[in-house]
């Protein structure tokens, strides 16, 4: 089994690279990184001596002084490569670097150097060490202002802002579920390469995604439509819109009825995109679920008895309790990463519709279980 350390475990690719690898606990164990450890060179041999593999993603992104970009991401593999030093260490080393490497500016110039920092150790030492040169990078959960305009667009389109573009330019995009699957790749291949350049999956002007994004949110966070999604990197962009939503304040969204003599009706969801129905029946005291998804768009809609829905982003305590009755049916989206489950809180058997965007794939779930 692999023991993998990451630095910047806290960030933003580091956080979904470090939930990702608990999912293969047979075959990778995870060493806990703490920022602090790069200011105590006794605690950061100590880290480095545990790992079989380091992935170096530490680093700064953004400041008003790009002196202080360059200083600190030198300043950190500097730091690495000494503690690799002092502790004989044999560990495969992989470093993020950017596309951006070949651009006159110091952020590109501090990735570039802290690369070739790392490589000369590997040479020295007889060491493994890989170099990603990878493009923009947008996800989940992602810094507004920091890490990338997607997170900045969506986080001030879900809050009824109006993002401004400064420069309407083509962005090579990689979404972080991807760069986390070709992390994966070069610690299972295990490889020295002192140069990989990872392929951008896909390609976008600055304006079709605000365009996208803002559709999301009138379709979507305005009218509960499940928008047209034509490319997988519009179910991406779709999915990173989502999670910068409140989802607290947010859910759960109420149904309209149409009542007559003789009953009611209601209209459980609008989408303009395929997937799958399903209905459940559930008898008091019982509980469904119990898992997460990392790329499934899904709805409960509970229309008869009384339900008690939870959702948990993975990695984090905060649990939304969100309490649905078929007096008044509702439903609730469940976002990327949120583990979920449903209860049935009532005396009665409990009735639930399930809408989910892909085919259940037996050979291919992405269903993940872990208790809310």
């Amino acid at each position: 089994m692999l023991k993998i350390g990451i630095t910047g475990q806290a960030g933003f690719v580091g956080k979904h690279l470090y939930t990702t690898l608990a999912l293969f606990q047979e075959e990778f164990e995870r060493v806990d990184f703490q920022k602090e450890f790069f200011e105590d060179a006794t605690k950061l041999n100590d880290f480095v001596s545990k790992c079989d593999v380091i992935v170096h993603l530490a680093a700064m992104n953004r400041h008003n002084d790009p002196q202080v970009i360059y200083d600190t991401n030198v300043g950190l593999a500097t730091k690495l490569v000494h503690a690799l030093e002092a502790t004989n260490s044999k560990a495969h080393v992989i470093f993020s670097s950017s596309t951006q490497e070949e651009r006159d500016n110091l952020y590109g110039k501090s990735k570039k150097e802290a690369r070739e920092l790392l490589a000369n150790w590997a040479k020295k030492s007889q060491g493994n060490f890989t170099g990603l040169i990878i493009p923009n990078v947008f996800g989940p959960f992602g810094h507004p202002n920091y890490n990338s305009v997607v997170a900045t667009f969506s986080h001030k389109i879900a809050r009824n802002e109006t993002p401004t573009i400064d420069v309407d330019g083509d962005l090579k995009l990689i979404y972080v579920g991807e760069l986390v699957d070709e992390i994966l790749k070069e610690i299972r291949i295990g490889d020295s390469k002192e140069e990989v350049l990872v392929p951008h999956t896909s390609e976008s002007k600055v304006s079709r995604i605000l365009f996208l994004l803002e559709k999301y949110k009138e379709q979507y966070q305005n009218n509960g439509i499940i928008p047209e999604l034509n490319s997988r990197f519009e179910v991406n962009l779709f999915n990173t819109f989502r999670c910068y939503m409140d989802i607290a304040n947010h859910f759960p969204v109420k149904f309209t009825q149409h009542t007559d003599p003789r009953g009611a009706f209601v209209e459980v969801i609008r989408l303009n995109v395929g997937g799958q129905v399903s209905f459940s029946t559930t008898v008091p005291g019982i509980t469904r679920g119990n898992h997460f998804h990392t790329r499934k768009i899904e709805r409960f809609a509970v229309i008869k008895g009384k339900a008690l829905i939870q959702l948990r982003q993975i990695g984090t305590q905060e649990t939304h309790d969100f309490y649905l009755s078929g007096d008044e049916p509702a439903y609730v989206d469940m976002p990327v990463w949120y583990t979920h489950n449903i209860k049935n809180v009532g005396d009665e058997e409990l009735y639930t519709i399930f809408w989910i965007n892909e085919f259940y794939d037996p050979n291919d779930p992405d269903t993940y279980f872990e208790n809310v």
